[in-house]
């Protein structure tokens, strides 16, 4: 009946060879999760680093790895799961076959926490400095906890009922922090702890949160679950586990998971904000020091048997990859539900997950009519980039599922492909300026400014898609080696621009004092051809300072286009119009996907800490056979 504890998952993964101990001496400042990473792409096991330089406590990485290892954590919580899902969006269904869904109501006494006297999170109290210390990449403003399970209640409906488990990051030491008394809290937009926050301020209310590390897994699990707003987290994490989420209740401050493994507790204050970060992200570059709230830390507790998991972001993929696919697993069949018409979404990894989305919709508005242009995919368009953090993406593709039945949203080569061969760049590109994205985004106007674009496809092929350069293709000055990345699309090398800075005030000066030479080079190319040239048969052409890196794979194709692009100010288009309103272009659409003067520096590993890794993996040490 699930797991009463870390350590206990941690046992079953040794005795079935998915979990190894590592013995020797490793430093959580780096050296860690450089091993993380490494294991991670090796597709290898969860790791249990027993003697961590300079701390007390053991740390494990890479529990969720691998999906196949996801899976056998979750083997009998991931049939509860799908059985809730299913009766929620089809309520018949348990009427229907009862035969089938007789442990539904079992399953669903899970999802009620319980309160308890006690539990083993309360054995110990200490300080901030004496827990591991985790620093991922080298430019990193202090140490972070990377698998925070933050807990919050709404100051004016408290109790579980109205609680927010969310993954938020953790800064427990650098900047101008007070050791040991202060801590930063960085939440992005969109986030039900802004919620919360907000309603504590508006009623003058201490703003109190409980920063929980460990316990039974399915806690991390739920802490990314995109719930709707309103429903407790703590409900999903006693279905996965098949065990409700014991809670100890505390005087003038907010109830603990008893099984956890560590809490920092304490109260955000409202009236003081410190720069938080820079932290080495999950697009693969750094998110800069911006203010954010500070938790003036009260306890930190700890059970006797404790174990920190971490965890560790960089350009994807990487372990946060395989959370979306567990969750998209559980939470796919919902989405009919939630946006009628539409079969299914994808959020690419590839491009950091909130850049780029891909969708597959219905055409029903007027059936005994071929659908001439999209109608009824601009409507589910509107629904996708209305709902909860899909609202952030800044691209959204999407295809009529009557087209071809058998498109896979999963294969984004061939996904892409489709809607180049539909797709009319004079009428199906549908803008959103001056909106909001992604917080750790850096390519638009500002801190959670940007733009979005809809690309909507619909009808039989209508555009050949070239494979071959035109052998007397003449580039204007500054741009050369044409590559082909996929056929219909072109990388082509341009002329860089200024190198990007830490310095988030700086950067916003530089995208002003930079803009017209950043957009006069992709204004001369595009006007150095006619929408009749030979090179619009490719329709979509991308000016990167690196072509070649570009095309060598779909990977580097979907990080360093997406990434790097704001919708309103980075597309352009040969031969193009405005007409009413309306942007489009006669000719190939031309993304500039250089690195800006505005953008956040790409994470590079420390070269020396590169080299220990690979003594640890040489023969001999405790990764060979791992890496």
């Amino acid at each position: 009946m699930g797991y009463s504890s870390l350590r206990q998952c941690l046992d079953k993964l040794e005795q079935e060879h998915q979990l190894v101990r590592i013995d020797e001496p490793i430093d959580a400042h780096l050296e860690a999760a450089a091993i993380q990473r490494r294991v991670f792409a090796a597709g290898g096991p969860a790791l249990l680093f027993t003697n961590v330089t300079g701390c007390k406590f053991p740390m494990v990485s890479n529990l969720f790895g691998t999906l196949d290892r996801a899976r056998v954590i979750f083997r009998d919580g991931l049939e509860a799961v799908a059985q809730l899902v299913a009766a929620k969006a089809n309520p018949q269904l348990a009427m229907k076959r009862p035969w089938q869904y007789w442990k539904l109501p079992r399953h669903a006494l899970t999802m009620l926490p319980k309160y308890v006297r006690s539990g083993p999170l309360l054995a110990n109290q200490i300080s901030i400095s004496e827990l591991p210390q985790l620093q991922s990449w080298p430019e990193d403003g202090g140490a972070f906890v990377t698998l925070p399970i933050v807990y919050t209640e709404d100051v004016e409906h408290p109790g579980w009922q109205h609680s927010n488990l969310g993954m938020y990051r953790v800064q427990l030491n650098g900047n101008d922090y007070r050791p040991d008394e202060e801590i930063g809290l960085h939440y992005q937009i969109h986030r039900s702890i802004g919620v919360h926050h907000a309603a504590a301020i508006r009623t003058g209310k201490p703003f109190r949160v409980n920063v929980f590390v460990g316990g039974p897994p399915a806690l991390t699990v739920a802490a990314v679950m995109p719930l709707p707003e309103g429903m407790s987290e703590l409900t999903f994490a006693g279905a996965l586990n098949r065990r409700r989420v014991s809670l100890v209740r505390q005087e003038h401050s907010l109830p603990l998971i008893a099984d956890a493994d560590f809490c920092i507790s304490g109260t955000v204050d409202p009236d003081r904000l410190l720069s938080e970060g820079p932290f080495g992200d999950h697009l693969g570059y750094y998110s800069l020091a911006h203010p954010f709230p500070v938790m003036r830390v009260d306890k930190v507790y700890h059970r006797n048997d404790a174990i920190w998991p971490f965890t560790v972001v960089g350009r994807p993929p990487q372990e946060d990859t395989l959370f979306g696919q567990l969750i998209h697993e559980m939470t796919g069949p919902m989405i009919p539900v939630v946006l009628p018409g539409v079969h299914g979404v994808h959020a690419v990894d590839a491009a950091g997950v909130h850049p780029l989305l891909l969708a597959i919709g219905s055409e029903r508005y007027m059936p005994f009519l071929d659908a001439a242009r999209p109608q009824e995919l601009l409507t589910q368009a509107n629904a996708i980039l209305g709902q909860g953090q899909l609202s952030l993406a800044k691209f959204l593709l999407i295809a009529a599922h009557g087209d071809d039945p058998q498109l896979d949203l999963h294969d984004e080569g061939a996904f892409f492909q489709h809607v180049l061969r539909r797709a009319d760049w004079t009428r199906d590109l549908h803008f959103r300026t001056q909106t909001t994205v992604d917080t750790l985004d850096y390519s638009g106007a500002g801190l959670n400014a940007g733009s979005k674009v809809v690309v909507a496809a619909v009808g039989p092929a209508r555009f050949s898609l070239a494979t071959d350069i035109p052998d007397d293709l003449q580039l204007p000055e500054g741009f050369s080696a044409p590559q082909v990345v996929m056929p219909g699309v072109l990388a082509i090398s341009g002329p860089k621009c200024p190198a990007p800075s830490f310095d988030y005030d700086v950067s916003v000066r530089a995208r002003r004092d930079c803009r017209e030479d950043v957009q006069r080079p992709m204004e001369k190319f595009c006007s150095s051809f006619p929408a009749e040239h030979a090179i619009n048969r490719f329709r979509w052409i991308v000016i990167t300072e690196d072509s070649q890196f570009l095309a060598e794979s779909l990977r580097n194709f979907l990080w360093a286009t997406f990434t790097r692009t704001n919708p309103a100010s980075d597309i352009y288009g040969i031969a193009s119009f405005t007409e009413e309103k309306h942007w489009g272009c006669r000719g190939a659409l031309v993304i500039d996907a250089r690195i800006k003067p505005h953008h956040a520096p790409v994470l590079e590993e420390d070269p020396e800490i590169s080299r220990r890794v690979d003594d640890l993996a040489a023969p001999g040490g405790p990764l060979q056979g791992i890496l």
